[in-house]
């Protein structure tokens, strides 16, 4: 992969500059399209690949420059559906993304605060207390499918405070628009920001804070860090400075006691209200939400809290960023991170021996994930098995860990599944951890799906071991091919590394 060392990403503009000098990783089309299911729709097809329903692919990421309703606003889905892509924004190969991402552990910068007057995402400014105001005529949330319970901001980066300490946190959330000023916010357990809004709420007071929507990859990705790896009070923004090696700047909002980040697209702000609660689906009354990582659509809940909007900034000319909930976006998203919290728990315990660590497409990027583990002594016997409970301790919501040698590549589906045809019995290889807490949108972890689930969210983990016996390794040597330069024969089929 040839690096594009001449435009420094610092926003989401400066990202898609980078991209285009990537041939074939960025679509614009003129074409006017409905936000309502149509974009996503049409998407589909393009470039979600992940979980969503076949037919499906990896593609560009795709700009419309004319959606109904908006003028002068595009939308962008699937900048990061692609996991090249997310390589070329991270300046990395796609292999090392989640050394990536653990190099930046090491060596976090925090956020910093700069002037309003410099804050570009205050460049126009509606405030809700004017006349006219409505959310849903100022920012283009499109709906994935014509199921949803209403529109959905799937990227916008919610950032707020403890009441108590003053820490911040940045995370992902689904934020479906109820009305002019009005957005529910889906907390799945475990959630930070959930810890300080029952803060607030216990002294009844609202919770300030920001959606900032469309804004430094670097951003989106590190802040899908979960515990432990970030526990309560760390701030995934410092993570983000530490990928770019400069601190990611905030601006102080114009209505809320709360920060924004200062280049975004979009900021939203507003206040969680406290012991208010909202029917998600109270537009439609389906019972459905939105399509949700697992490939299926999610439940609408049916008490979520409430964001009362205060204002809507953004720059000139802004660009909306959605992504489709179950596409490889996601994957990336939420697997990358997984991965580097892996990588990082299990070389803190037995350094040297885990080489990588995919978290894998058909887990929606946390779900699954394929570990290469390298046995060099005779007591590395076992000790991979080790590294799969170690992974299971790095993120709670993993369900499934395949275990594979250092000849197998665990970024190829089809080697992985080489691995298990001809280095598994399933008897002897097969670790079942029933009985543990996993994630809620599994569909089959439920008390109808098997008389062992006890409780809706309980699941059955397991450890494929495809690895090999240290003391038969050599009875599994793969068929050794001549090392040649492939160039010599084919000078562009491969392409330039």
């Amino acid at each position: 992969m040839v690096r594009q060392e001449n435009i420094q990403i610092f926003d989401l503009r400066s990202a898609l500059e980078r991209l285009k000098q990537q041939p074939g990783e960025l679509l614009y089309t003129d074409e006017p399209v409905d936000p309502q299911a149509e974009l996503a729709g049409v998407y589909r097809y393009i470039g979600a690949g992940g979980t969503v329903a076949r037919p499906t692919r990896l593609g560009p990421a795709m700009i419309f420059n004319h959606v109904k309703g908006f003028n002068n606003i595009q939308v962008l889905i699937g900048l990061l559906a692609s996991r090249k892509r997310v390589a070329t924004l991270l300046d990395t190969t796609p292999e090392k993304l989640a050394f990536c991402l653990m190099e930046a552990l090491q060596e976090p910068l925090a956020p910093v605060t700069i002037p309003r007057e410099k804050a570009i995402c205050q460049e126009i400014v509606h405030r809700a207390d004017e006349p006219g105001f409505d959310l849903r005529k100022i920012v283009p949330a499109p709906t994935n499918t014509e199921e949803d319970a209403g529109p959905y901001i799937t990227i916008g980066m919610a950032y707020a405070s403890d009441p108590e300490t003053g820490d911040a946190d940045i995370t992902i959330h689904r934020l479906c628009i109820q009305s002019a000023d009005e957005i529910s916010m889906y907390f799945a357990p475990g959630r930070h920001l959930d810890v300080f809004r029952k803060k607030a709420e216990a002294a009844n007071q609202p919770l300030p804070l920001s959606i900032s929507i469309g804004v430094d990859p670097a951003i989106e990705i590190c802040a899908c860090f979960e515990p432990p790896t970030t526990p309560l009070g760390y701030n995934e923004l410092a993570l983000a400075g530490g990928v770019r090696k400069r601190p990611v700047e905030l601006a102080d909002c114009l209505t809320v006691q709360a920060k924004a980040i200062a280049n975004a697209e979009f900021v939203i702000e507003g206040e969680l209200l406290p012991n208010v609660r909202v029917r998600e689906d109270r537009q439609t009354m389906s019972g459905k939400a939105m399509p949700e990582f697992p490939g299926y659509t999610g439940p609408a809940n049916p008490a979520i809290p409430l964001i009362k909007v205060k204002a809507v900034t953004h720059r000139k000319q802004p660009i909306m960023q959605t992504v489709i909930g179950p596409s490889e976006e996601h994957v990336n998203l939420a697997g990358i991170p997984t991965e580097a919290s892996i990588l990082q728990m299990v070389e803190r315990a037995m350094p040297g021996r885990l080489l990588n660590v995919y978290a894998h497409s058909a887990g929606g990027g946390k779900y699954m994930a394929v570990l290469q583990f390298k046995k060099s002594v005779p007591s590395d016997e076992g000790r991979q098995r080790q590294a799969a409970l170690l992974a299971f301790a790095a993120f709670s919501e993993l369900k499934h860990v395949f275990l594979v040698d250092e000849d197998v590549d665990p970024f190829d589906s089809n080697d992985v599944l080489w691995a298990l045809n001809t280095r598994y019995q399933g008897d002897v290889s097969t670790v079942f951890i029933p009985g543990v807490r996993c994630h809620p949108l599994d569909p089959s972890q439920v008390p109808e799906f098997s008389t062992s689930i006890r409780d809706t969210g309980i699941s059955c983990k397991v450890i494929f071991d495809c690895t090999v016996p240290y003391d038969l390794k050599e009875r599994f040597q793969r068929a050794k091919f001549k090392e040649v330069d492939v160039r010599r024969f084919a000078p562009t089929l491969l392409g330039e590394d």
